[in-house]
């Protein structure tokens, strides 16, 4: 059986998760009181039904008012199945403070603090929430993401046919709107020649042959691919043998555009060959 726990943030998108996975097959609950997940769990494990082998549901501050105990729950009940795993969509901030304005919703810890403030709220369940985000098996931080980007890093992680074995998700991205929290290794491209600086070029972006071949066509360029494959083909599988499910590599340019899109395109062809999952995302190519 596989039973995922969606939980983070309110307003970081855990709904939108919810709804893939329920597009690709699992039985999906949102609001579970924690109390209730024990019996659920049971009665989908002892239920004949193939479609209540795949499960997920959608916990957080809205189902208890003993928050510690809700977090010492999560844990527990975790740490007593091992066909749970934990997703955490978490979020900046000053993005969700923005989403709810934007929204017009309250917040749902909202009354539950003095003057009831957005920020406040925001900033008292991101510091609440750290020990659940410690113990997740997958994080992802939807600041920069459009629905669709979330919906294709949820569809990489829970495909029907995904193996046990690890995801790598190669992620370009611009650093003038900010690095990816989650990814787990960084790789600055700044150095290499920059096709923005090409008039034919600057409109493009990586994703057409012309600026691939521009960006390629460096002796710099060449050498500098080579040392990376060099460094991810020794530490891959050290994070494979660690059990780690998902790798999120973040290339980044300054706008993530030109180089950083290149790059992640021949990182991702170079792993796919080589047999690896993959995922590629192109974070700021439109902006």
């Amino acid at each position: 059986m596989e039973f995922v726990i969606i939980t983070g943030m309110s307003g970081a998108g855990k709904t939108n998760a919810l709804h893939v996975l329920e597009d690709i097959g699992y039985y999906c609950v949102d609001n579970i009181p924690l109390s209730l997940l024990p019996t659920l769990y049971t009665l989908c494990s002892k239920s004949e039904d193939a479609m209540m082998k795949r499960v997920a549901v959608c916990v957080d501050v809205r189902g208890s008012d003993n928050f510690e105990q809700m977090l010492n729950d999560i844990e527990n009940f975790k740490n007593s199945h091992k066909d749970v795993c934990i997703l955490y969509l978490d979020a900046k901030v000053d993005c969700l403070i923005v989403r709810y304005k934007e929204t017009r919703r309250k917040h749902p810890l909202s009354d539950r603090l003095k003057d009831g403030s957005v920020t406040d709220a925001v900033e008292f369940e991101k510091a609440l929430l750290i020990p659940v985000k410690r113990i997740s098996d997958y994080n992802i931080d939807t600041t920069y993401m459009s629905i669709k980007q979330l919906r294709e890093r949820v569809l990489s992680m829970f495909m029907e046919d995904a193996s046990q074995s690890l995801t790598l998700t190669f992620m370009s991205f611009g650093f003038k709107y900010g690095i990816p929290l989650e990814a787990d290794l960084i790789i600055d491209v700044r150095c290499l020649p920059n096709p923005y600086y090409i008039p034919e070029l600057k409109n493009l972006t990586g994703l057409d042959e012309q600026v691939r071949e521009y960006v390629l066509d460096s002796d710099d360029t060449r050498e500098f691919l080579k040392r990376t494959l060099n460094l991810l083909d020794f530490s891959v599988p050290l994070y494979l043998k660690e059990g780690k499910s998902e790798l999120v590599v973040g290339i980044g340019c300054t706008g993530g555009k030109h180089r950083s899109v290149t790059i992640a395109r021949n990182l991702d062809e170079y792993f796919i060959q080589k047999g690896y999952k993959c995922i590629i995302q192109h974070r700021d190519v439109a902006k």
